[in-house]
């Protein structure tokens, strides 16, 4: 019988979906692509069951989240109820929602000993002072807590303007972090593409005149680049920290050694694929087979009935 898998996506034309269905398939897997916004759930005690488009779904064997930050509350609740029948997913919905924060995340990984620039928060506007302390000197990144791909991102270059930039923040109710300006990287950063517990691409992006943030949506460019042990192990750890089986870790080269930017727990696929070469989707997918066969062995498939 074939694996069964359920590709989580918004939209099943974007790049990376499309390379994660056409994986699946060329491994003899039978894929549905489910909008999560379209997924219906029941909750009661021994009955979990999720209804798509109104018609009730096959068992799965395995779920792979593409879940983008707009609707990371309906898709994280549709991935934990797949979880909750007992389908494996590379990366659960804990893990999703820890690195979507960005604040949340930096405490966590900080306080297992992960290098980051310094970041400070604050919610009053008197303490405005303390944060930009807490930091030192400008120049300063103010950004967003739960932005992506570069947006919400603003770099102050002397401390008036982080003053300026917090308020307009602040006016907005917005929760923001403010973090030390690594200015030795040049405006570049390193993505390290993650699956279980190996790094296996890596790419050097760096941002487009005029810019400092290195995001390819935003204009940057990418290159293969070679990683050292240290880079390789923090990405690694940081990935498992958190409880991503897959992740795209973003660090900075800095003179006191790789420091953590964020971790993205649904990297797109397509420009790593470019500037590396590799078969991440095959990766995935490999992984995500691997965790069905350790739940076939352990006698562990889903519980849910198969109503094909």
């Amino acid at each position: 019988m074939p694996t069964k898998i359920a590709l989580l996506s918004r939209n099943p034309a974007l790049y990376s979906s499309q390379r994660l269905v056409e994986a699946a398939r060329q491994r003899g897997c039978t894929v549905r692509v489910l909008d999560p916004l379209r997924c219906a759930l029941k909750v009661a005690p021994g009955a979990f069951e999720v209804r798509y488009k109104g018609k009730p779904l096959p068992r799965f064997d395995a779920v792979i989240p593409r879940i983008g930050h707009s609707v990371t509350f309906h898709g994280t609740a549709v991935l934990r109820h797949f979880e909750l029948m007992g389908v494996a997913t590379p990366s659960t919905s804990d893990a999703i929602l820890a690195a979507r924060d960005k604040l949340r995340s930096h405490q966590v990984l900080a306080a297992e000993g992960i290098d980051l620039p310094v970041t400070a928060f604050g919610d009053s506007p008197d303490d405005t002072p303390a944060l930009i302390e807490l930091v030192g000197p400008a120049p300063h990144v103010v950004k967003l807590n739960e932005g992506t791909q570069g947006s919400g991102v603003v770099l102050a270059q002397d401390e008036a303007a982080s003053r300026s930039v917090i308020e307009a923040f602040r006016g907005l109710y917005a929760n923001f972090l403010v973090q030390e300006f690594v200015a030795e990287a040049k405006g570049a950063d390193l993505r390290c593409f993650v699956v279980g517990d190996e790094v296996v691409a890596a790419m050097q992006r760096r941002a487009a005149p005029g810019d400092f943030r290195a995001n390819l949506h935003r204009g940057g460019k990418a290159v293969l680049v070679r990683l050292s042990e240290a880079e390789r192990d923090v990405a690694i750890r940081a990935a498992r920290i958190l409880g991503l089986g897959v992740a795209g870790v973003d660090l900075l080269r800095s003179r006191r050694g790789p420091l953590l930017l964020e971790v993205n727990s649904s990297p797109g696929l397509e420009g790593i694929e470019a500037a590396s070469g590799v078969d991440i989707a095959g990766r995935i997918l490999d992984h995500v087979l691997g965790q069905v066969a350790a739940r076939r062995r352990r006698g562990r498939a889903s519980p849910a009935v198969d109503r094909d």
